[in-house]
């Protein structure tokens, strides 16, 4: 495992999770893009599959090996705990109480492996009312009042994709805890347990705007300083029908901005009764350019202005192709950078390799061949990303 430096010259040949096994049983999105940050850093990610739930997305599949178990058979189970014996983490993000059915509880695990560190991903938590539910990132973002504060006033709620519950109040939170628990291990000699709901990672994303709802930075949904009210912090149509962003908060960005397009005397944009006033303005200019003409004009300008890019955008644009040269829709980039060095990005490697893997762990030929059996190799997963769709 090697990374170049930012000229391409020079490698370091150690990555910061080196010598961490993480036995990962998530499914879909959350779970396994956390086993990717971990693995990306590092660490050696074996993935259990196996039954009736969907395989981990393809696209975070990088670094990891994968094997598959009968999680309902005693050999199965037997071979998972014999996996764990040697692990520093397990991860899973089955609704509570399913991985103790599987035998693949805490408190068994805990008992084989005293420094495991085991983290459960699930949306609402270990416990209350709603901990047996189903959900998605827009529950979880509807439930916490993050979807209540975004998108526009006059248009019904709207998510930012699943960024926000499912990655940064899932995945990230998730790692955090397991990189903290590890450090925390040095310290105890023991493992713990982390129970990471995404609404818990919502609620605490909330913070700086909790304490403002329902005053004039934070009105209503839609309205305000940061949602969509302030004429200096929003995107504006251009000639060619795509969009600029502005983002000129402070006041030395204000007037950089107001001078770039006015060059009249700059008003005072804290004012809210001059915020009509500001925005026609901006609308009636900012449709006057394509987009990519705005942009040349505000380089160097100080005016936080950037261009909405489209994804297939993104990477041919010169920042982001000079920083992230290596790296593509495809195979993003490994983050964060240590030391200014970036990674590259592991191989990817879907092979099943339950033969080799069980039979490192002590398990012989027929064992192997009870824990792991062709009809579970073989099984086709009940949910696949992206999923099939009829187009119109």
């Amino acid at each position: 495992m090697s990374a170049t430096t930012p000229e391409g010259k020079g490698a370091r040949a150690r990555r910061p999770l080196e010598g961490i096994r993480v036995i990962d049983m998530s499914r879909l999105a959350p779970g396994p893009y956390c086993s990717m940050l971990l693995a990306d850093l590092g660490a050696e990610v074996i993935v259990v599959g196996g039954g009736r739930a969907g395989n981990p997305i393809v696209t975070f599949s990088r670094g990891k090996h994968f094997i598959k178990l009968d999680l309902k058979a005693p050999e199965g189970r037997e071979a998972l705990q014999r996996l764990c014996r040697t692990a520093d983490v397990f991860l899973e993000s089955f609704r509570p109480g399913v991985s103790d059915r599987l035998g693949a509880g805490y408190e068994a695990l805990k008992e084989i492996n005293p420094r495991l560190i085991y983290c459960s991903l699930t949306g609402y938590g270990q416990e209350g009312p709603l901990a047996q539910e189903a959900g998605h990132d827009l529950s979880y973002l509807a439930l916490t009042g993050v979807m209540g504060a975004i998108g526009p006033k006059d248009g019904p709620p709207s998510a930012p994709l699943n960024l926000l519950a499912d990655f940064a109040s899932g995945s990230f939170i998730a790692a955090l805890g397991i990189v903290t628990a590890l450090f925390d291990r040095t310290r105890t000699g023991t493992g713990q347990y982390i129970d990471t709901a995404m609404i818990d990672g919502c609620l605490s994303l909330m913070a700086m705007h909790w304490p403002v709802w329902k005053t004039p930075i934070l009105p209503e949904r839609g309205d305000g300083l940061l949602a969509g009210g302030a004429p200096y912090y929003r995107c504006y149509r251009c000639a060619d029908g795509k969009y600029i962003s502005v983002g000129a908060l402070e006041t030395q960005f204000f007037t950089n901005l107001w001078a770039v397009m006015m060059g009249t005397p700059t008003p005072d944009h804290m004012d809210m009764r001059v915020w009509p006033d500001i925005r026609k303005a901006f609308e009636d200019t900012f449709i006057l350019k394509p987009r990519d003409e705005w942009t040349r004009l505000f380089e160097g300008k100080d005016a936080c202005v950037m261009p909405v890019l489209a994804p297939d955008e993104v990477w041919s644009h010169p920042h982001i192709a000079q920083r992230h040269a290596d790296s593509s829709p495809d195979n993003v980039p490994v983050v964060p950078r240590f030391g200014g060095a970036p990674f590259q990005p592991p191989a990817t490697d879907t092979t099943d390799r339950s033969d080799e893997i069980l039979a490192s762990a002590g398990l012989t030929p027929e064992q192997i061949a009870l824990a792991s059996p062709e009809s579970e190799r073989n099984r086709i997963p009940s949910r696949t990303w992206p999923p099939k769709m009829t187009s119109f």
